[in-house]
C-alpha cells in the first residue's frame, strides 16, 4: 500500500483555493517534504537551490514567459506527484 500525500496538500479547509497554483501562498505546513520524523533532510537545500536558480534564470532572461495562460496548461491528476505535464516557455529576446 502506498499512501499519497498530495491530496493532503489540496485540503480546502487548510489551503483556500488549494487547486490553484499560487506561488505566494504561505503554506509552511504542506506535505511535499514530509513531516516530523519523516521530514526530508534536504528540503532547505532544495528550497535554496530553487530560489537561486529561478532568480538567476529570470534575471538573465527577463522576457521569458509562458506561451499560454497557466489555466490552459495540462496538469497531471493521475499521479502521486501533482503538477504540470509540461511547461513550455518562450523567450522574447528582442525586447
Amino acid at each position: 500500500m502506498v499512501a499519497a500525500s498530495s491530496p493532503g496538500n489540496r485540503d480546502e479547509s487548510v489551503y483556500p483555493g488549494a487547486d490553484a497554483i499560487d506561488i505566494r501562498r504561505a503554506a509552511r505546513t504542506h506535505l511535499a517534504f514530509g513531516f516530523g520524523a519523516h521530514q526530508c533532510l534536504g528540503q532547505q537545500l532544495a528550497r535554496i537551490e530553487l530560489q537561486v536558480a529561478l532568480t538567476t534564470l529570470l534575471h538573465r532572461l527577463p522576457h521569458l514567459r509562458l506561451p499560454v495562460e497557466l489555466e490552459d496548461s495540462e496538469f497531471k491528476h493521475n499521479s502521486i506527484i501533482y503538477g504540470l505535464r509540461s511547461m513550455p516557455v518562450v523567450w522574447d529576446a528582442g525586447h
